[in-house]
């Protein structure tokens, strides 16, 4: 397509960017830390009821998320463009490829967890405020941060720093008065013989899925790398230092809901946080936890407003077509691309559609961050003279062990729900298909694709 080649390699850098490194890292934590953490501990000790491999399960999981950080860094230092893989799969092999990660991105990718998050507020929100439709605090809590978000950049950044540390002050309370005031349990994290033939087991590898996929957000701060201040050092910097935080509290959470509770009373369980909040907490247990997590996914939902709709901000810079989303307010906020993930985001939760767009979404996600990575070492063996501001720590091993890891994922899927996969195959081709419109009313309209190359 003319306007999408033309257009990104006529981009000539950022925008001045005015995000700090604090409110990238902020974005990076709050898009990691959703519900996942909270939920997959009752599904992991059926098969594995190991202190000391649950918490390495945990860990694993952080460090294949540090292998896909280095790679991802290398490419934003490379390219400092926002929209994450919509920028990085054009640049490594196809402006077409891009187009389909930014196609399932801009209209579903972010949509869809922010109405989870929504929903999953709401029904927490119940032991809040126990008569509260769980429906009308979802619809609530995402039109209210949406509203922040048209405000501008400015507020925004000071309502994501706010809501991340609350977020994070709030957990570590947890974890301390976990430590302090529950009954600790007979369990041991310390490494024994049982060990190994947990984790060399299927369940080990299929528990690690579901890890990851809590992990997931890590790559949060590419899709606002042209907003970030010297996003060539501080992109790489958020996402290690966000990363990294998140790893600690994920495996500190996970001691404390095997310190707290008993392993039977939490196997199975979907809502292992409120199991070990009456452990702790007693009676009123599990209304403090529900509270914490409300809170929690208020600085989630804000940072998923916040990024996804710089993908079609980004392509309605290259794409005519799509040229009205890339109009930004007077405080920088592409208002018409925050309006569309919210409307979009809204239909999903009045139609309970979330559920089953997420299902069906999870392959083709893993299938760009895949190609994402690969892509380092192809343009590592096909243009070695590029400037590479930052270059990926332990390559080729780092990004090597992520697509080890993220194949698997997608065998696993495959394997596991065929369906699911074909149903996100097809939202991938019909991304395809458009761009191919697009790209033919572009050719024939020599007045937008002038525009689209300026």
């Amino acid at each position: 397509m003319a306007a999408s080649e033309t257009g990104t390699a006529a981009w000539s850098g950022p925008r001045p960017g005015g995000v700090s490194v604090v409110v990238a890292i902020a974005i990076v934590v709050a898009d990691m830390v959703g519900v996942g953490v909270f939920t997959s501990l009752g599904f992991q000790v059926k098969d594995i009821p190991s202190g000391f491999s649950i918490l390495l399960l945990w860990t694993v999981g952080g460090v294949v998320a540090l292998c896909g950080v280095f790679a991802y860094s290398e490419l934003g230092a490379m390219f400092p463009r926002s929209s994450g893989e919509y920028n990085f799969l054009g640049r490594a092999f196809h402006p077409a490829f891009g187009f389909v990660a930014g196609w399932v991105s801009a209209t579903v990718g972010f949509a869809a967890p922010v109405a989870l998050a929504a929903m999953a507020f709401g029904e927490y929100g119940k032991s809040v405020v126990p008569d509260a439709p769980p429906l009308a605090l979802a619809i609530g809590v995402v039109w209210l941060v949406s509203l922040v978000q048209l405000t501008g950049v400015k507020h925004s950044s000071t309502f994501q720093l706010i809501a991340t540390i609350l977020k994070v002050v709030l957990i570590v309370a947890f974890l301390v008065a976990g430590f302090l005031m529950a009954t600790p349990q007979p369990l041991s994290f310390a490494p024994s013989a049982s060990d190994f033939s947990h984790i060399v087991s299927a369940p080990f590898a299929i528990s690690l899925v579901f890890v990851m996929y809590s992990f997931s957000g890590w790559n949060a701060a590419t899709y606002i790398i042209g907003e970030v201040h010297e996003p060539e050092r501080n992109v790489p910097r958020a996402m290690l230092a966000g990363t990294l935080v998140v790893l600690v509290l994920y495996v500190a959470l996970n001691a404390v809901f095997l310190h707290s509770a008993p392993i039977d009373k939490l196997a199975g369980q979907l809502d292992v946080a409120r199991v070990s909040g009456s452990y702790i907490f007693g009676e009123f247990g599990g209304r403090i936890v529900g509270a914490m997590i409300c809170f929690g996914l208020i600085s989630s939902i804000s940072a998923m407003m916040w990024i996804g709709p710089r993908v079609m901000m980004t392509m309605g810079e290259d794409i005519p077509v799509l040229r009205l989303f890339a109009r930004r307010s007077t405080g920088g906020a592409p208002a018409y691309a925050i309006l569309f993930q919210l409307t979009v985001a809204s239909l999903m939760l009045f139609t309970r559609s979330f559920e089953a767009v997420l299902e069906f979404i999870q392959f083709a996600l893993l299938f760009c961050s895949f190609f994402t990575v690969l892509g380092v070492i192809k343009l590592r063996i096909t243009h070695p003279d590029l400037p590479r501001p930052y270059r990926a720590w332990g390559y080729p091993v780092t990004p090597v062990v992520f697509l080890l890891v993220t194949g698997f994922m997608m065998y696993y899927l495959l394997t596991e729900q065929p369906l699911r996969v074909f149903l996100g195959v097809l939202i991938m081709i019909s991304g395809l298909l458009i761009y191919a419109v697009f790209r033919q009313r572009t050719v024939q309209d020599p007045v937008a694709a002038s525009a689209g190359g300026e």
